[in-house]
């Protein structure tokens, strides 16, 4: 399989996940799921707080899950763990992005826009 061949199926993968997450929310829009069986419907039901403090909870879960891989010596279940956690993080990130009308798309056009500038001088130019 070549490296173009497994990035379209990561891009594959990440955009099912977005339709789902949307079909989702439409479905809990138009008041056909039920929030006590739909984790997604139950996020979609809290709105923008709940959704966003999830945000931050699934972060901060990375961010010690990160920093207990590197204390215990990036051990495959460390790593495991970590994954696990940034997999979350994205999971809610897409459920956010749901909710404002946006896509993973949208945030790979972004990435893809910054591709081969300085950090340093692409923060600088949001400034001016």
């Amino acid at each position: 399989m070549t490296e173009q061949t497994k990035s379209s199926n990561n891009m594959d993968a990440i955009k099912r996940l977005a339709d789902v997450v949307d079909a989702r929310r439409a479905d809990f829009l138009a008041g056909n799921a039920d929030p006590s069986v739909s984790y997604i419907a139950k996020l979609f039901s809290k709105g923008d707080d709940a959704i966003l403090k999830k945000i931050g909870e699934e972060a901060a879960e990375t961010v010690m899950a990160a920093k207990d891989s590197r204390f215990a010596g990036l051990t495959p279940e460390m790593q495991a763990k970590l994954v696990g956690e940034i997999a979350d993080l994205w999971f809610h990130c897409f459920v956010a992005l749901s909710q404002f009308n946006l896509r993973p798309e949208d945030v790979i056009a972004e990435l893809e826009r910054r591709e081969g500038v300085s950090g340093i001088a692409e923060k600088a130019a949001r400034k001016a």
